[in-house]
């Protein structure tokens, strides 16, 4: 099995650079030319089907959209993440702190799979906890506050009476307020995220994959006798980063267009 891993794109207009960098690593993907280690330190370009792609939330610098109403500037992507689909790669999403009520399209339009916080997934034998990863520090209660509103049922009322410009306007004012709320050293939200990974391993989790921070980090560890694996994804703002597996191993790799 072969599966890639990605967060945290922010994607906002089709003209930014990393807009055009995510669609090209996104063709490579579909070609299945991957840049992945493949013995000790050599780095080459593998050959391989992939079988699913993971989206760890922040795809998009905010949603707010309705299936029969789409932001046009998102068009490209979803074309893309279309043409993956039809050539039988499995797609699955979870909403960021920035994109969210994503279901309504993506799951039941699309038919990719959407998860609002977590998932587990089953990569070979491997038993594995996906994630956003913006609810892990507990101790910030402004933004879980702020996130519980944000997702309520009755904000998702009102923002659907509102015309789409004007929505999509609103939507950008509050992603704003989100990075606000969550700003903290990439490296602290890391050791904060290490924390949640290593109880996560005492409920028999093999690895724990996680976005948000925007900062990309690998480390393996050894609990009763066993390899345990736990991965922070970067961006494709600063790092272009994404993870790699192919038959029980991980990979962190940064791509170069």
């Amino acid at each position: 099995m072969k599966a890639i891993f990605i967060s945290d794109a922010h994607l906002r207009k089709f003209s930014d650079n990393r807009y055009k960098k995510l669609l090209n690593f996104l063709d490579d993907v579909k070609e299945g030319n991957i840049p992945a280690q493949i013995n000790n330190n050599a780095t080459d370009i593998v050959t391989a089907k992939i079988n699913d792609l993971y989206i760890a939330g922040d795809l998009f610098d905010y949603w707010f959209c309705r299936k029969e109403k789409i932001n046009p500037e998102f068009k490209p992507m979803i074309n893309k993440l279309i043409e993956l689909k039809k050539i039988g790669i499995r797609i699955h999403l979870s909403e960021g702190n920035h994109d969210f009520f994503m279901g309504e399209y993506f799951n039941d339009v699309l038919e990719m799979e959407v998860f609002e916080e977590m998932t587990n997934a089953q990569l070979d034998n491997l038993n594995v906890l996906i994630a956003h990863g913006d609810t892990t520090d507990s101790n910030n209660t402004k933004y879980l506050l702020f996130r519980k509103i944000l997702r309520s049922r009755i904000f998702y009322n009102i923002q659907r009476l509102i015309p789409a410009t004007i929505r999509w306007k609103m939507a950008g004012l509050t992603s704003t307020a989100s990075k606000e709320l969550t700003v903290e050293d990439g490296d602290a939200l890391v050791k904060k995220m290490e924390s949640f990974a290593l109880a996560m391993f005492q409920e028999n989790y093999d690895a724990v994959i996680m976005g948000h921070c925007h900062v990309p980090s690998f480390n393996n560890y050894t609990i009763a006798e066993k390899k345990k694996t736990f991965v922070t994804l970067g961006d494709w703002i600063s790092y272009y980063s994404f993870l790699y597996y192919e038959d029980g191993n991980f990979f962190l790799r940064y791509y170069r267009s």
